[in-house]
């Protein structure tokens, strides 16, 4: 499909390592839609069942139609190998077992249906059976011990008379006030009509007691996503009357929350306060109480996930690219941490009676279903045993000291075999946020090269720059009032350590990333021109005051980035800090990507930085944009034809003979011969 300039390499490389008798395949752009996620981990009451989701992408090139990734469900029972009960095309997701276990429910939205509903289907075989469908989509949801009652939330349909058929269809921009509420409706009785229970906000997720007379919810005053991000509070309710018993006020962003088993505590994860950037210090309150304890707040670490063990908490700690499963007392004492692989990342975990099951990852497979029985952790799935028969190239831990001594920890995958003279081109990849963190396990994806990178002769660096999570409150903070200083220079730092070791060749430097990292992109390949030999940025920022004004999170960049308001005498360094006021003097060849549909980083901001470098320079640059995609692509085609371009750029600009003067590869893929073989003559 590609000119790659270092096959040659490759191959001689690939042919020693066959006649040494070992593997030699490589994971190529091609394999991406082979790759499966399990995800939605949940286990029966009493620790016997396990269910989850598996993420199957849709593969183009195997004749699927394009859409979005399908997700089937899974059931294991104890000791026993997992049995697929769905697999049809469509998303599942909301997984619960009847206490019986007899049933598990879930939502989706399947052929016939207007909106996403609520099914079940027997364990004992047979197929899905709709139980509820409201007037709009279902979103959190719970059916009551006896199945005889539905919460829900769900978004009243809007009634009104459009006349769309006759041209009337202007969009009142930020003023649809229909916020989601809490609804019962039983479901013994098909024609019974849905109750609201509780209305005064924007319900988003909610949590029921075991003896189901209290509810918690969570709950923001508008359905603006600024106002969900940084407003949400949690509700204890009544659940037969509604009434509101007592509210926490988040200081901070809202993440997970958990009652007990007993219903005496709730546990919870936040933001330490309204300027912390993420969600992850663990907090705990005593049930219908408007008081809590931070637990975990100066903890070099960040937490992905929690449930209930026994009366203590088991928190899924994130620190530094590594996870580890620790369980806290309700007091906040570190009663201990349990053993697992050092070469797995936990992501996710749920607890029955005591049986732990969580979903993990590592740098040689994605995310698997994972147990951990008499303090030994087994997997439970295998997925993605194909992998198994690739040659994946070395993925480590990279550290290196800043400028200003601050150590920063990144990820490195580097081809199989001897870097050549000079060392490798590389690939710098940078996540966005930049409220995220990389961790050591499975990291390629579409739009980060990773395995199919390396397996072309790229090294590629993932680092955990300054304001990345993983590390604590402080460091993610370390960022604020500074956008492209010191987190961008610890990228600089970061390259200059590849190659100061010899693993990487200065000459021969991409960058990439997407959202805050597509922002790094579009920094590095003007403000900091000289360092980067080619550029890819996906749903990057380029103008930080036009941003401001075209985002759906402008509160959230004032909180927890900027900690100030253009307008407060920050016009002037907004500016500076913003791509297009560099574009005049980059060197760097640009490919910019984005998607039509971006709310979060609105397309014009890849249009500025485009027009500002085609008026100003005679650097190559070119933007495409993605009709049917937000911020983010999530259709196959979309992600194929984005991998694609992204490594033909890299290709074209990172060769060992290229120029940054080289012309533009074409625009158009040659994509006939994989979506379109020509028939076997037989046929």
């Amino acid at each position: 499909m590609r000119n790659n300039p270092f096959k040659a390499t490759l191959l001689a490389v690939a042919m020693a390592t066959v006649s040494a008798g070992v593997k030699a395949d490589t994971f190529e752009i091609e394999h991406l839609p082979k790759v499966q996620h399990a995800a939605n981990i949940t286990v029966s009451s009493d620790g016997e069942l396990t269910a989850y989701t598996l993420g199957a992408p849709r593969d183009i090139l195997a004749g699927d139609k394009d859409g979005r990734a399908d997700t089937h469900l899974y059931i294991m029972r104890e000791n026993g190998e997992p049995i697929q009960f769905i697999g049809t095309q469509g998303s599942i997701s909301g997984l619960q077992f009847s206490p019986d276990k007899s049933t598990i429910y879930f939502k989706s939205k399947r052929d016939g249906d207007e909106n996403t509903s609520l099914y079940s289907i027997s364990l004992a075989g047979g197929e899905a059976q709709k139980r509820f469908e409201y007037e709009t989509s279902i979103g959190d949801y719970r059916v009551s011990n006896d199945g005889s009652t539905l919460h829900f939330v769900a978004t009243e349909k809007d009634t009104r008379k459009d006349f769309k058929d006759k041209g009337f269809d202007a969009v009142v921009y930020e003023e649809d006030q229909r916020l989601a509420s809490l609804w019962s409706v039983s479901l013994n009785d098909k024609d019974a009509k849905s109750v609201k229970v509780f209305d005064g906000g924007h319900v988003s997720d909610f949590e029921v007691s075991a003896n189901e007379k209290t509810l918690v919810a969570a709950v923001a005053p508008t359905n603006l996503v600024d106002d969900s991000l940084m407003l949400t509070d949690l509700f204890f309710l009544d659940i037969a009357t509604g009434e509101v018993k007592s509210r926490i006020d988040i200081p901070g962003k809202l993440g997970a929350f958990e009652l007990s088993d007993n219903g005496e505590h709730l546990a919870f994860l936040a933001g330490t306060d309204i300027h912390d950037s993420s969600n992850g210090v663990l907090m705990v309150a005593e049930s219908n109480s408007d008081s809590f304890m931070q637990l975990t707040k100066d903890a070099p670490q960040h937490i992905m996930d929690i449930d209930w063990l026994g009366k203590d908490i088991l928190a899924v700690a994130h620190r530094g690219v590594e996870s580890a499963l620790v369980v806290y007392e309700t007091n906040g004492d570190e009663k201990r941490t349990l053993k697992t692989p050092n070469n797995i990342v936990v992501r996710s975990v749920d607890i029955g009676d005591g049986q732990i099951r969580f979903i993990a990852d590592s740098a040689e497979h994605p995310r698997e279903v994972f147990s951990i029985k008499r303090n030994k952790v087994v997997k439970l799935s295998h997925h993605n045993a194909w992998i198994d028969e690739l040659e994946l190239a070395p993925q480590t831990t990279h550290t290196y000291t800043a400028r200003d001594g601050r150590p920063i920890e990144g990820l490195l995958i580097t081809p199989n075999g001897t870097a050549p003279e000079g060392g490798w081109p590389l690939i710098l990849t940078v996540h966005g946020g930049p409220e995220a963190h990389y961790s050591d396990g499975w990291i390629t994806r579409y739009s980060d090269g990773g395995q199919f990178a390396a397996a072309d002769g790229y090294a590629v660096f993932y680092p955990n720059y300054r304001g990345s999570t993983g590390r604590g409150v402080a460091f993610a903070k370390e960022h604020q009032d500074d956008y492209a200083g010191k987190e961008f220079n610890d990228l600089v730092d970061g390259v200059d350590a590849l190659v100061a070791h010899g693993i990487v060749n200065k000459d021969r430097v991409g960058i990439t990333g997407g959202s805050y990292g597509g922002y790094a992109a579009m920094w590095g390949a003007t403000s900091q021109s000289e360092h980067f030999a080619a550029a890819v940025a996906f749903v990057g920022i380029s103008n930080q005051i036009s941003k401001f004004g075209t985002s759906d999170i402008p509160n959230e960049m004032h909180l927890v980035h900027s900690l100030k308001w253009p307008w407060e005498d920050n016009w002037m360094n907004l500016l500076e800090r913003s791509p297009i006021y560099h574009a005049g003097k980059s060197t760097t060849p640009t490919l910019i990507m984005h998607g039509e549909k971006d709310t979060r980083v609105h397309p014009s901001q890849s249009m500025e930085l485009y027009r500002a470098m085609k008026v100003r320079t005679q650097t190559p640059v070119r933007l495409v944009f993605y009709p049917n995609e937000g911020h983010g692509n999530r259709n196959a085609a979309a992600q194929y034809d984005y991998s694609l371009r992204f490594m033909r750029w890299m290709d074209t600009y990172l060769a060992q003979d290229a120029t940054r003067s080289d012309p533009m590869p074409p625009t158009d893929l040659d994509l006939a011969d994989k979506l379109e073989p020509e028939k076997d003559d037989a046929e």
